[in-house]
């Protein structure tokens, strides 16, 4: 079988295991989020955390509840690291030095997962598990409760209320995140990933001595991992390495669990609003970036230029042979779509249209699908703008899902959509600037620029991954990473959540004949302008700096 055929026949199979999914995942989330009954264990956490699950709380309130938990979160996981030298199960590793723990604090509680750090040489058990694990958990619990409170606002009329953080919170980790990962973590043991608490130990005999290695609840946290789009790995090598990831058929699985639920929260949102058209025009939208996006890196990557290329069937440095360039391909269009941040390559090796190529899914606002939650909100944002275009072409109020789109809304979507490239490009040119951060760059040139310009994409999207060629633990990075990311995820949040407020207080206007079909293909190709024309409008410039330029020389 031909390399390109099987990449392919990856991209079918994953087709199918979705569309298969896409149903009763989304229709089982929107019951979870519409339930008034709360499971015996949720009412323990309640009590113990002081919650009232019942109560309804305006976006101010839910915010507050967002950010609360959020600042603790990253208060808890500081300390932790801090104290690693004086925990049992730290497997002898020091504590984490200030700036890098704050790095990984920030990243963890932000669903980014950025490391600058040798996981299997600095992290101890009960870090790892105690702290980092729990973090991939909560972190996207919270990014699919503040789309469900967007959702919430959508439907609601004239209410202003959003649900309960508390209850989204607890109800997302206890029904929907834990059962998925008890079950895809018996997958991936299955197909050879490591599960245990061993220490440190000698594997093999190689020329000039023999390798440590530590083993760990791998299996676990893998698949929160994928499955809550957050993409610490639990070794530096992350999902290349044979105990994350073992083999094509792990690789796929992996695959599978970074994409089912950003898909399937379409159908949920759907569910919601009431009306399945709407949610299934997002999930076309998304349907049509992501296989496009998975396409046109296949082509870059299989594309021959020389002797080399055609012996090893396509550009294969910094690929694993078990995954080849379909295998690889498939997964770093996902990840980089995605907020995962997970890779099976490395993203510095891939050809310079294909490296662009990674950083533009991220550019795009990681909508396609987007992060568990985050992706769905980011989409609905930008589902707004392209509402208020066609509004403003025909000269007609826009309107969403029986929602008046006026000032205030369209403000809150521009503050959404300008933050996050705000803090990508300003951060880019200071580290450019200023002599230190360069320093870090292993390569010169357009590729060094994409290795600056990739990091802070990464940081302030909540992506995670990294083009594998910038020593980014310095203290200039691991502080400027650190707040792009706490930015990236969470000024965002709080204009989605005024948006719902805004929404909710309104009263729905009925449709008239002049009102624009936001469930037609028709709306669906202008979503898909849209995000690409206010992608290319606000990123260009500073990628023709870097993979256009090496791709266009190469």
């Amino acid at each position: 079988m031909s390399p390109v055929l099987a990449g392919v026949l990856q991209v079918l199979a994953l087709v199918v295991a979705l569309g298969l999914a896409y149903r009763p995942l989304g229709d089982y989330m929107a019951g979870v989020y519409s339930s008034a009954k709360h499971l015996r264990v949720e009412k323990w956490m309640y009590k113990a955390i002081g919650a009232h699950p019942n109560t309804q709380m305006r976006w101010p309130a839910y915010l507050r509840g967002v950010l609360a938990f959020s600042a603790v979160s990253v208060l808890f996981l500081y300390l932790l690291q801090r104290l690693q030298g004086s925990l049992p199960g730290s497997l002898g590793f020091a504590s984490i030095d200030p700036d890098q723990a704050f790095n990984t604090a920030a990243s963890f509680v932000a669903n980014t997962n950025w490391q600058s750090y040798y996981g299997e040489q600095a992290m101890g058990h009960v870090v790892q598990t105690g702290g980092l694990a729990v973090q991939n958990f909560v972190s996207a619990a919270v990014g699919i409760a503040v789309a469900v409170a967007l959702v919430r606002g959508f439907a609601a009329t004239r209410t202003g209320e959003l649900g309960n953080f508390w209850a989204d919170l607890v109800r997302g980790t206890v029904r929907i995140l834990l059962p998925i990962a008890v079950i895809g973590a018996l997958v991936l043991v299955a197909c050879g990933a490591i599960q245990n608490f061993s220490g440190i130990h000698e594997v093999g005999q190689f020329t000039g001595g023999s390798q440590q290695w530590n083993g760990g609840a791998v299996a676990s946290q893998e698949v929160i991992k994928e499955l809550g789009t957050n993409g610490g790995g639990y070794f530096n090598a992350n999902s290349s390495h044979p105990f994350e990831n073992p083999n094509g058929l792990s690789n796929l699985f992996e695959i599978f669990l970074i994409l089912v639920i950003p898909f399937a929260l379409t159908r949920t949102f759907g569910r919601m609003v009431g009306s399945l058209k709407q949610g299934y025009a997002i999930l076309a939208t998304m349907g049509v970036i992501w296989l496009g996006f998975t396409a046109l890196m296949m082509w870059t990557e299989f594309a021959h230029h020389g002797p080399a290329f055609e012996i090893a069937g396509g550009a294969m440095e910094g690929k694993e042979n078990r995954f080849g360039v379909g295998g690889s391909s498939i997964f770093a269009v996902a990840t980089t779509l995605t907020s995962t941040g997970a890779v099976n390559s490395f993203h510095s090796s891939f050809t310079g249209l294909g490296g662009g190529i990674t950083m533009l899914g991220m550019q795009l606002g990681e909508i396609a699908p987007g992060g568990t939650g985050s992706g769905l909100y980011g989409m609905l944002i930008m589902a707004v703008i392209a509402v208020f275009i066609a509004g403003l072409m025909v000269g007609r109020t826009p309107e969403y899902l029986g929602k008046k789109i006026g000032t205030r809304e369209i403000k809150l979507a521009a503050c959404y959509i300008l933050i996050t490239p705000a803090l990508v490009l300003c951060f880019t040119a200071v580290a450019m600037a200023l002599p230190t951060p360069g320093n870090s760059m292993t390569n010169s040139g357009a590729h060094g620029f994409s290795e600056i310009l990739y990091a802070y994409t990464s940081g302030a999207n909540n992506n995670g991954s990294a083009f594998a060629g910038l020593n980014a633990d310095t203290q200039w990075f691991n502080t400027t990473i650190g707040l792009a990311m706490l930015l990236g995820r969470f000024l965002p949040m709080v204009f989605v959540l005024a948006l719902a407020g805004s929404l909710a207080e309104q009263r729905p206007v009925p449709a008239t004949v002049g009102t624009l079909g936001t469930h037609k293909p028709l709306f669906s190709g202008l979503l898909v302008a849209t995000i690409m024309i206010i992608a290319g409008l606000t990123y260009f410039p500073a990628l023709a700096l870097g993979p256009l330029a090496e791709g266009l020389a190469s």
